[in-house]
């Protein structure tokens, strides 16, 4: 990428909750231009020019469109807040025109997640279950917590979202379970427990619960319990809006622009030890 050039994107969802508030801060940004807002080809909102979507826009005359191959050469990276079957269509797509693609949905089967990683061989890919960067510090902690308090501290992790979400638990709920666990040096599908219903009898030690609840218009609250006798330690993430996940998506982004294959995750993107 030249030293002035902006970095040309496509944006995957760009009617949604995400989606919008991509475009929206790329739009308020000097560093990004959109090249293309995608949608599906049932959308509404298809055909219509994207400042009927997005308040105060700025850039080049675009509409909202279903059309990939219309707009696939002209980017350098592609976000996806998605669909899992929707981001795989799309990963497929970005392989074969060589482009850096953003990957920030959640749910993908274990297959899916091993085609995500053999295309970062050929392209270079960032995912992440969140990329607030609260949350990945958070991260970070969960794993530093774990390491640090053996199994006599019971983990419990609860998050929260809006009804509308459609995988349970949260990614973002998963990767602070699976910090968890690697802090304590087992795997977490030994150890996980999602929910509890009935006579479960007394709690195994070192066990870690994972809750999900659903309601409202709730952006994402997450929340890491660990409990022994006396004392109990939380930490705890509460999002007032989804902008610290678009900021985080467009640096992750930008850092992409600079790359030719790899995977890569947030802790890459923001440089964390």
């Amino acid at each position: 990428m030249a030293k002035n050039s902006k970095v040309k994107l496509i944006v995957f969802g760009a009617c949604g909750r995400m989606g919008t508030r991509i475009i929206t801060l790329a739009n308020e940004s000097k560093v990004f231009d959109v090249m293309g807002a995608l949608e599906t080809k049932n959308h509404p909102n298809l055909g219509n020019p994207i400042e009927e979507t997005i308040s105060g826009w700025k850039g080049r005359k675009l509409f909202i469109s279903s059309e990939l191959e219309e707009v696939i050469g002209d980017c350098q990276v592609m976000i996806d807040f998605t669909h899992p079957d929707s981001t795989i269509k799309h990963l497929r797509a970005a392989v074969k025109a060589k482009k850096a693609l953003v990957i920030g949905t959640t749910g993908f089967s274990k297959p899916q997640l091993a085609e995500i990683k053999r295309a970062s061989k050929k392209i270079p890919i960032v995912q992440a279950p969140n990329m607030s960067i609260g949350v990945n510090v958070v991260f970070q902690i969960a794993e530093l917590l774990g390491s640090q308090l053996d199994n006599c501290y019971d983990v419990e992790i609860v998050e929260t979202h809006h009804k509308f979400k459609k995988d349970a638990p949260s990614g973002t709920a998963l990767e602070l379970a699976d910090r968890v666990s690697k802090g304590r040096k087992v795997q977490l599908d030994q150890v996980a427990l999602y929910g509890r219903k009935g006579f479960t009898g007394e709690r195994k030690k070192g066990s870690i619960g994972i809750h999900a609840l659903r309601g409202g218009d709730v952006v994402g609250e997450h929340r890491v319990r660990f409990i022994t006798h006396g004392e109990s330690i939380e930490v705890f993430h509460h999002a007032a809006n989804r902008d610290s996940f678009a900021s985080g998506a467009l640096r992750a982004a930008q850092f992409l622009a600079k790359k030719r294959t790899g995977f890569f995750t947030m802790k890459d993107v923001l440089g964390l030890k």
